[in-house]
């Protein structure tokens, strides 16, 4: 009879910031998600949605640095710091998130140029789709994509954090 493995274990916490209340989701290996919270039980059904084989528990502080340099990314993002991220997605995923932590802080690209970037230069609808796919929204900053025509466009919780994100940045006049 195979051995089973034990279930993954994620921890979370929540943090204020001066945009909103976040909650950090960590495996032992880094960051696996980042949201701004409506309802702290609307964030933890979705978080047990998505890590169905997880078991899921208060972080107890162990991991408060990664916590401090999400918040960190929030306040400063001119100055944020290095965090530890498991990213969870499609090789293509991966590559578009890639290249949303180039984008600097203070500057914002369409979903065409991101496309072109990773080298798929038609494949914009599927790096806007990746950007609505990204868990950890303001470490890997999807909110600096915006449209061709320089409109907000999409983003996870709603485009008023879009804004909040861009507007302390300098992106929006």
């Amino acid at each position: 009879m195979p051995r089973r493995s034990a279930p993954e274990r994620i921890t979370y916490a929540f943090a204020e910031t001066s945009v909103d209340r976040i909650l950090v989701a960590m495996s032992a290996t880094g960051v696996v998600e980042v949201t701004f919270v409506t309802s702290d039980e609307a964030e933890l059904a979705s978080l047990r949605t998505r890590f169905k084989h997880a078991t899921l528990e208060p972080d107890a502080g162990a991991h408060a640095a990664w916590v401090a340099a999400v918040v960190s990314h929030v306040e400063t993002p001119f100055d944020a710091t290095a965090v530890p991220l498991d990213l969870r997605g499609t090789e293509f995923q991966r590559d578009v998130w890639a290249a949303l932590i180039d984008i600097p802080a203070g500057q914002t690209r369409s979903y065409a140029e991101v496309a072109r970037a990773i080298g798929r230069p038609t494949a914009f609808r599927a790096v806007a789709q990746a950007c609505g796919a990204n868990p950890v929204g303001i470490v890997v900053p999807c909110h600096r994509v915006i449209g061709s025509d320089g409109s907000l466009t999409g983003y996870a919780g709603g485009l008023h954090y879009k804004r909040a994100l861009l507007s302390r940045e300098g992106s929006l006049s």
